[in-house]
């Protein structure tokens, strides 16, 4: 069964207002118009909605049962009125942001809250990746953004800038860990325990570069959050960014005493210079710039 959507516009007005001639003025329309379209609505829904007194209407128990219904599909009427109206004027239908653990979260949820307000209907998608991956992912049209700790060169084919703020990145061990007992942490005293990498930034500029590598002992994963566990359980130390520390495992490590750390850590957004980005990614792209 189909509804007109002026039978229903009109019912939601009378119950508004309490009267056909209100409505109508509210509508732009006859009283009569509003009149019979209600009785229409009427006859298709089977019910009487309306005690129809002689100065004011009163909603039935049926049209009060039913009322929030009809607001419901209006409500579904007008976004996805919005949303055709948006993707008419050249709005992408989705919008994925490629994100390493090194952004601050407080910011990316700042920047995720402006989104739902600017665009409520449009689909976004947030991957979590880190380093190299971040750059694969964007260069393959898979992401329309990528967030990454700055490199020192990128791609050709990806435009990148940096962001407003730095990742703080320090070195961790779990409090049982032997380094945790110094009280301060040499270069010699990490170059004897097992190191923690992210496995994707074998070729690239990292927050470690400057620290001594660990021959064989080094253990790697594909992000911080992995990293973060491996360190709390107790198998090396690792780089990670301090509000993710803070975050998942309060407590649990030990941040250590190295000259020169903890260190800030630029964070670049890149994009494709072969996929032109659309209304929302290129504002959600001014925002990171900006903010």
């Amino acid at each position: 069964m189909n509804f007109s959507p002026e039978s229903l516009q009109a019912f939601a007005q009378a119950a508004a207002t309490g009267s056909f001639s209100a409505a109508a003025r509210r509508l732009g329309k006859s009283q009569s118009t509003v009149s019979e379209a209600i009785a229409r609505l009427e006859i298709d829904l089977g019910v009487e909605l309306f005690v129809r007194g002689p100065r004011q209407l009163t909603l039935t128990d049926a049209g009060c049962s039913l009322l929030a219904r009809v607001q419901d599909v209006l409500a579904a009427s007008d976004r996805l009125a919005r949303q055709a109206g948006q993707l008419a004027a050249g709005l992408e239908a989705k919008l994925t942001l490629v994100l390493s653990d090194a952004y601050q979260s407080g910011q990316y949820e700042a920047r995720l809250k402006e989104l739902d307000q600017r665009y409520p209907d449009l689909e976004f998608e947030c991957v979590i990746a880190e380093q190299g991956d971040v750059l694969d992912l964007v260069g393959q049209g898979r992401g329309n953004l990528g967030l990454l700790a700055a490199q020192s060169s990128y791609p050709p084919e990806l435009a990148s800038a940096s962001v407003a703020g730095c990742a703080d990145f320090g070195l961790f061990v779990a409090h049982t860990h032997l380094l945790a007992r110094l009280p301060r942490v040499g270069l010699a005293d990490l170059a004897n325990w097992r190191v923690l990498r992210l496995s994707s930034v074998a070729d690239q500029q990292t927050p470690l570069d400057d620290l001594p590598g660990s021959g064989g002992r080094c253990w790697s994963a594909p992000d911080y959050l992995m990293l973060l566990e491996m360190a709390s359980l107790g198998f090396g130390w690792a780089a990670l960014p301090r509000h993710l520390v803070s975050t998942y495992a309060e407590g649990r490590l030990r941040e250590l005493p190295v000259n020169g750390w903890p260190k800030q850590v630029p964070v670049d957004v890149v994009w494709s210079r072969e996929r032109p980005l659309g209304p929302a990614a290129s504002w959600l792209l001014e925002r990171l710039l900006n903010s």
